[in-house]
């Protein structure tokens, strides 16, 4: 995508103002509060190369003396500082989602998870365990989000740190890292089902839920979302069950969905081409089948009573065998191309990650204090949501304009 940074006029410039200390800040109750969230802010939204409470302070005065006050400040702000996560977050995702609403209908939740490496052992959460950000096991936090998308942007509304068994039941490690009684042991999945419960009842618009495997194979994940007014479209693993609906009903012994798919063999795909490329030349497209079945799992209901959904299977060019499996219950109106675009909006996330982390210093937090951390990730998504609104209002869709690989950059 072409880059999107931009000069901001007077009115961007009242803006960002108003935004700070008005529309997020009415959650701040004292203006020395306000003000540290608009320093911490401006710190993050800047072209430094670390965004913690040091090189901010550092940046926004140069006398030594005022400096350490600052810093001071900052790191009470982050740290002590009473003030609610949750009001803030949720001024900022209605704030964006309004001004991305007057263009494009907010129709997608992206539901995914991230890894923040670190180094020893002491900041919440931390653990070797795996995290697609570095592809292995390794020493890191993992936090779960949930990013709302249009056809044309995506932005980040809310994220939970996921604390590890290990850490929510050692008392002595809780107590040093400030994590609140209430905190209980959560997985990735019950996480991300408390994130769209809180969309939910704050009215945040969508339509369908995305999420890759480690959400998609649980029933009582996509159970959830059904039972929340939404659709899914999600990845399950390849060893995930099916029963193949036919003329007749149901398929009489359940099928995982890989062999299913080299069952059906190649001449059964077909060839669906979901979106241009990052070049003119360049389309994306590969090898789809759909076969209309009912998930496979014990939970003693019975199972003919179950939502017949599609499968979806896919089997790339050149590869030996399907690799790629979903499940969704996206109605019989929509074509099987709708279907395959709604699907792979899910790489929108990793945009989203890439931009909090590249531009707003999103894994940057130093401290280790369950409560710093949340007002850091916080302060992030609210100036995710004020420059995406800011984006969608300076370079709207019909001004053609590529969006393959835009930065987050606003001149503050």
């Amino acid at each position: 995508m072409a880059s999107m940074s931009y000069e901001m006029d007077t009115a961007g410039a009242a803006r960002v103002a108003d935004y700070f200390t008005t529309t997020v800040g009415k959650h701040l109750r004292r203006k020395d509060q306000r003000a540290s969230f608009a320093t911490y802010a401006f710190g993050l939204l800047s072209d430094g190369e670390r965004k913690s409470v040091e090189p901010i302070a550092a940046r926004a005065c140069g006398d030594a003396e005022q400096c350490e006050r600052l810093h001071d400040r900052l790191l009470h702000f982050v740290r002590e500082a009473p003030w609610s996560d949750r009001d803030v977050r949720r001024e900022a995702a209605r704030y964006v989602v309004a001004a991305m609403s007057e263009r494009e209908a907010v129709t997608c939740w992206i539901i995914d998870d991230t890894g923040m490496l670190k180094q020893g052992s002491h900041s919440p959460g931390v653990q070797r365990q795996y995290t697609g950000s570095a592809g292995k096991i390794t020493n890191c936090q993992v936090a779960v989000s949930l990013s709302v998308a249009t056809a044309g942007e995506q932005v980040p509304i809310d994220i939970e740190l996921y604390v590890p068994e290990s850490w929510a039941s050692d008392k002595a490690r809780r107590r040093a890292a400030r994590i609140p009684e209430s905190v209980l042991f959560k997985t990735k999945s019950e996480l991300a089902m408390g994130l769209m419960s809180r969309a939910v009842d704050d009215g945040i618009p969508g339509e369908v839920v995305l999420a890759d495997a480690d959400y998609g194979r649980s029933h009582v994940f996509r159970d959830f979302v059904r039972f929340k007014g939404l659709d899914y479209a999600v990845a399950v693993p390849a060893e995930a069950r099916v029963w193949l609906l036919d003329e007749d009903g149901r398929r009489p012994e359940a099928v995982d969905v890989r062999q299913l798919g080299i069952e059906l063999g190649e001449s059964a795909f077909r060839k669906i081409t979901w979106r241009d490329g990052t070049r003119p030349t360049k389309k994306l497209s590969s090898r789809f089948v759909f076969r209309r079945v009912k998930p496979a799992y014990d939970d003693g209901g019975e199972p003919t009573l179950r939502e017949p959904v599609w499968l979806v299977i896919e089997w790339p060019e050149g590869e030996s065998r399907p690799s790629k499996f979903f499940l969704t219950n996206l109605r019989g109106r929509m074509t099987k191309k709708q279907i395959v675009r709604t699907i792979k909006e899910r790489w929108k996330t990793e945009r989203v990650y890439q931009e909090l982390k590249g531009e707003l210093g999103f894994d940057h937090y130093e401290g280790r204090s369950f409560v710093g951390w949340n007002h850091h990730v916080t302060v992030a998504i609210c100036c995710y949501a004020f420059v995406t609104a800011e984006r969608v209002r300076a370079f709207p869709p019909s001004s053609g304009r590529s969006r393959s690989e835009h930065a987050l950059a606003v001149a503050a």
